[in-house]
């Protein structure tokens, strides 16, 4: 079992092994889990088999890596692979989903014997004007093999549809299925890899088809989903302070300085805070959780910028 990682730097190569779902052990007082990690570029690789290969979603990978071609990124240049992420709010003792649009991100503590643990999976989810809706919920059923019965709304769009199509590679629900109560949304699989990390979907929640049997194994009828929009997360290792932040074009008008300053105020973070890095990590919304921590006792004065 993966326990929680301190911010390490760690070399791999895409022709190892296809990662899976992490799981971490964590407690109530865990906020942050996993280890950054950078990958060199071989074979023409390119940023979407890369994030495929380390469990994250197109727009994770492509975030913490703005200057890189995501088709082309070039042989032998280091790509950041940002496996380290900050847990999103939860109610106290949790059990069940947490959803997090902003970050396109699936968590699900959980536990096994005594010990609480969270796994956590990328996941596509739904387009402008079809968005995934915020709320709590539970899964209603499971499904393996699910046929899709075309909605009407998807069918006007492309008649060649049939009103039904069956389980098989040309199925876009993939291999599982779990319904959410009360909604017509589904959180399962895909025939289109390439959606995860991106706004593809009409309101349905999409795994990769190697992670949404590990989540359908683990997650029992009746399980708590809590689907929300976190653009802005804290945590704290130790003294470190940290911040992810996501750019989340939904939330228009959305004050993200404000917002961070109002988590770290509540959680007492912000006593320990260099407002400069503060803004500057704010500004670069790169979704990557990066330290804030006061590294010097200098009077500090934070700067005003539209861009925030």
């Amino acid at each position: 079992m993966k326990k929680l990682f301190y911010l390490t730097i760690v070399f791999f190569t895409v022709n190892s092994i296809m990662c899976f779902a992490e799981t971490f052990s964590v407690s109530q007082d865990t906020t942050i889990i996993g280890k950054l990690q950078t990958h060199i570029i071989k074979n023409k690789e390119s940023l979407i088999e890369i994030a495929r290969h380390y469990d994250l979603g197109y727009n994770e990978i492509v975030d913490a890596n703005p200057l890189m071609d995501p088709f082309v990124p070039g042989d032998g240049n280091k790509a950041i692979i940002p496996t380290f992420w900050i847990l999103p709010d939860r109610p106290a003792n949790f059990q069940g989903i947490i959803i997090n649009l902003s970050e396109m991100r699936l968590y699900y503590f959980h536990k096994k014997s005594k010990e609480q643990l969270v796994t956590t999976f990328p996941i596509g989810i739904g387009d402008d004007g079809v968005e995934t809706p915020v709320g709590k919920f539970k899964i209603s059923h499971k499904i393996v093999n699910p046929p899709w019965y075309v909605p009407e709304s998807i069918r006007k769009e492309r008649p060649e549809l049939p009103a039904v199509v069956p389980p098989g590679p040309e199925n876009p629900l993939g291999t599982h299925a779990m319904r959410l109560s009360g909604l017509s949304y589904l959180i399962h699989g895909t025939n289109r890899p390439w959606a995860v990390g991106r706004k593809v979907t009409h309101g349905c929640i999409r795994l990769y088809p190697e992670d949404i049997p590990k989540l359908f194994e683990i997650v029992p009828v009746g399980t708590e989903v809590l689907i929300v929009r976190q653009p802005v997360k804290v945590g704290k290792i130790g003294q470190d302070v940290y911040i992810e932040v996501h750019r989340d074009d939904q939330l228009k008008d959305f004050d993200y300085l404000k917002d961070a300053m109002e988590q770290l105020a509540k959680k007492g973070f912000l006593k320990y805070v260099d407002t400069f890095r503060l803004y500057n990590a704010v500004k670069q919304k790169s979704g990557i959780p990066t330290s804030i921590s006061i590294k010097n006792k200098e009077p500090q004065i934070l700067p005003q910028d539209p861009w925030l």
